[in-house]
């Protein structure tokens, strides 16, 4: 369902003529490595580079597939197959192909490849959302809405506050996402257990350089499994952030909030049974999503651990696990984009829920007041705590009319600085520092 809306260039990314293409890669640098070397004869290598390289630049087809897929289904290996089917369109010189390597040399190497591309795609996913997160913030820098604590009225914030702080957690996902493109970019073609026995170094260097990645500084006979994990945790992270965002916009568009709303389509329906309805439901699949990618984390850090030199148990995980992640974790992306950079925000709306507990969001700036004014932080909050409770538990009540009227409160705060107290903006005045922190401007 989720390969509908997908970007196309991941869904190719891991497609079965992509994953083909991947493993030639490896197979024809590691067989031009050998010919550098001398082992090739000149004229094999020719005729490799001249039937193989079609399928390098462009791919292969449908029915490529469904050959691997036939003689699979006989040899029951997945590596012999595909090396056969190269053999069927090669002819004599494939025997130059595979020397000294083992399946994983091929498998993980390629999938190396094709994670670091994944990663990259995603990583441009999240340079757009960073800038949509940005351009919401400024736009909204100033104005003010409640902050809110335990989902309870606390004290006055802004709008861009709220895209500012999303902004600074997605820059360290990008880091974190950074560092697991460059701890996954690490091939090996080091033979079955990993002493380079039947092949050189050299071959492994010379492979892995072609494909954008560095060789495994030690490996057994698969590259280590803690990059696959931090690869899979940094992707999980992320999918948190994003759910971060989301269930914040789906409280902002509850019913009794209603300070900012997902975007609503012209003849978008909310309900089958309710016309009246228009409900989140692009957030609440987002906080669905990043339950799933979440998930997939567990896998990946179990398949660290494997049997001595390597078994077979991360195989069948990896093969679910990457694909989907990586797919979920752009999709989720570019979702969370759309819907960012079409909310709909009522500024009006914040003003009303400002204003809703009459003033009782000010009583933090009396309490200090007070203090300042001699009284123990004890007595301050006793005094200012009786009066927030008359107002909170009746609605004819304005907790600044209270103050004013408070005959203990009036020995030690006159008029005008009771006024000076439910000024928003003393609250708002250090917006511009934050943003100068987060972003390095205020403009």
């Amino acid at each position: 369902m989720i390969l509908r809306y997908s970007r196309p260039v991941m869904v190719k990314l891991w497609s079965e003529e992509e994953k083909l293409r991947s493993w030639l890669l490896v197979e024809f640098y590691a067989m031009e490595a050998w010919y550098r070397l001398g082992k090739v004869p000149e004229q094999d290598y020719l005729i490799l580079k001249e039937k193989l390289t079609p399928y390098l630049e462009q791919g292969f087809t449908t029915e490529n597939v469904k050959r691997v897929e036939e003689i699979e289904r006989e040899t029951r290996h997945d590596v012999i197959a595909f090396l056969t089917h190269i053999a069927e369109l090669v002819g004599p010189s494939a025997r130059y192909l595979h020397l000294g390597m083992t399946s994983s040399d091929m498998l993980d190497t390629a999938m190396a490849y094709r994670m670091r591309k994944a990663m990259e795609i995603i990583l441009e996913g999240l340079d757009n959302l960073l800038e949509i997160i940005k351009e919401r913030a400024f736009a909204h820098k100033d104005t003010p809405m409640i902050g809110r604590t335990h989902g309870i009225h606390a004290e006055p914030i802004t709008f861009g506050l709220k895209f500012a702080l999303f902004y600074e957690e997605m820059k360290r996902n990008k880091e974190r996402l950074l560092r697991a493109k460059e701890n996954i970019s690490y091939g090996k073609i080091s033979g079955a257990v990993g002493t380079f026995a039947h092949l050189p170094p050299e071959v492994e260097a010379y492979t892995c350089e072609k494909l954008g990645l560095k060789p495994e500084p030690i490996s057994n006979q698969v590259v280590p499994r803690d990059r696959y994990a931090e690869y899979l945790c940094a992707l999980a992270i992320l999918a948190s952030s994003i759910e971060k965002i989301a269930t914040e916009i789906r409280h902002l568009q509850r019913t009794e909030v209603l300070e900012a709303e997902e975007p609503f389509g012209a003849g978008q329906k909310g309900s089958s049974a309710m016309p009246h309805k228009r409900n989140p439901i692009l957030t609440e699949n987002l906080c669905g999503l990043a339950r799933t990618i979440r998930a997939y984390a567990i896998p990946a850090l179990e398949n660290v651990s494997l049997w001595h030199e390597r078994d077979i148990s991360h195989s069948s995980v990896e093969r679910m696990i990457i694909p989907s992640a990586t797919t979920l974790t752009d999709f989720a992306l570019a979702r969370l984009s759309y819907v960012l950079k079409n909310l709909q925000v009522y500024p009006e709306r914040m003003q009303r829920n400002l204003a809703l507990t009459r003033g009782l969001i000010f009583s933090q700036y009396l309490l200090l007041a007070l203090v300042n004014k001699g009284l123990t932080r004890e007595e301050a909050y006793l005094l200012v705590q009786d009066i927030a409770m008359r107002v909170w538990h009746d609605e004819t009540l304005s907790f600044k009319e209270e103050i004013l009227k408070d005959e203990q409160i009036k020995t030690y705060l006159s008029k005008d600085e009771i006024e000076k107290i439910f000024d928003m903006k003393i609250y708002l005045k250090h917006v511009d520092t934050i943003f100068k922190r987060v972003f390095g401007e205020i403009s």
